[in-house]
C-alpha cells in the first residue's frame, strides 16, 4: 500500500486531469489507469461557472481522490492565494504545490516554493511540493513540514523520461522513509517502470496520456508499467556487469584439449 498524509492507496498511479480531447476520454482514461488520485488545476474548473461545475460532477462520479495543483503560479503569495481557494472549493487539504521559476522549462523556484510550503503546511495543508531532484532542497521542504516529496524527471510535457537518474537514485537513498513520487516529464509507459525499478512510490503522468494517440490504452499501459517497475523493485534486480557470466555453469562440461 502507498500512504500519502493519512490516505492509503492501492495505486501507484496518479493522474493530471488537463488536455484530454474530451471529458469521456478523461473518464475513461481514469478509469483504465485504475488510479485513486487525480490532480485538478482551480484555475481550468474556474475559467467557467458551468463547464468547472460539469467537470466537479465527472470527477465525483469517478470516486477519485482529488489533489487540486497551483499550477501558473509564479510567486509564493499567487501559490498561497490559489491553495487557500482550492481548500474551499474542493473540500481537502491536499495541494499539489507549484511555484514556477523559469518559463522556458517550467522549473520549480525552489525559494519560493520552500517559503510557500512552509506557510501553508503551518496552515495545516498536507503539501505536494513539486520540485527538483536538489537534495538540500528537499532536506528544507521536509523541514518546514512537507511528508510528501514531487521531484521532476525532466521538464513539464516533455516526455525525456529520468534526466537525472544518479540525482534521483541519491534523493532515494538520503530519504528511505519518505513517499516520493516523480512528477513531469515522464513520456512512455518505460519511463515509470524505471522509476518505480528505482525506488520511488508513485509517478504522476498527464500530458503523456493526455495527448496520446489513444489516451485510454495508454492509461492502462501506464498502469501495467507501474505495476511490473513496484515488482521488479520488490523483486531485486542484478548488479551490473562489465563482463559476461555465463548462466550455464562451465564447470563438469565437455571440453576440447
Amino acid at each position: 500500500m502507498l500512504q500519502l498524509y493519512a490516505l492509503s492507496l492501492s495505486s501507484r498511479l496518479l493522474l493530471g486531469s488537463a488536455r484530454y480531447p474530451s471529458p469521456a476520454i478523461l473518464k475513461d482514461a481514469v478509469r483504465a489507469a485504475r488510479t485513486e488520485v487525480v490532480t485538478v488545476s482551480l484555475r481550468r474548473e474556474s475559467s467557467g461557472e458551468r463547464a468547472g461545475q460539469g467537470f466537479w460532477s465527472l470527477i465525483r462520479e469517478l470516486g477519485v481522490h482529488v489533489l487540486p495543483n497551483t499550477a501558473g503560479c509564479h510567486s509564493v503569495k499567487e501559490a498561497v492565494n490559489t491553495a487557500h481557494m482550492a481548500r474551499e472549493v474542493f473540500g481537502t487539504a491536499w495541494i499539489k504545490l507549484e511555484v514556477i521559476g523559469e518559463d522556458d522549462t517550467l522549473q520549480p523556484d525552489v525559494f519560493g516554493l520552500t517559503e510557500a510550503a512552509r506557510i501553508l503546511c503551518a496552515e495545516g495543508f498536507e503539501v505536494f511540493p513539486y520540485t527538483t531532484e536538489d537534495l538540500v532542497v528537499a532536506e528544507r521542504l521536509l523541514a518546514a513540514g512537507c511528508r510528501v516529496l514531487m521531484p521532476w524527471g525532466s521538464p513539464i510535457g516533455s516526455g525525456r523520461g529520468l534526466n537525472n537518474p544518479f540525482a534521483l537514485s541519491a534523493l532515494r537513498a538520503h530519504f528511505p522513509q519518505v513517499p516520493l513520487i516523480i512528477d513531469a516529464g515522464l513520456g512512455v509507459p518505460s519511463h515509470a517502470a524505471r522509476a518505480l525499478e528505482l525506488g520511488f512510490d508513485a509517478v504522476l503522468i498527464n500530458t503523456a496520456i493526455a495527448r496520446a494517440r489513444d489516451p485510454v490504452q495508454m492509461a492502462a499501459a501506464f498502469a501495467h508499467a507501474v505495476e511490473a517497475g513496484r515488482a521488479a523493485r520488490l523483486a531485486g534486480a542484478i548488479e551490473p556487469r562489465d563482463m559476461a557470466e555465463p548462466s550455464t555453469p562451465v564447470m563438469g562440461t565437455a571440453f576440447r584439449p
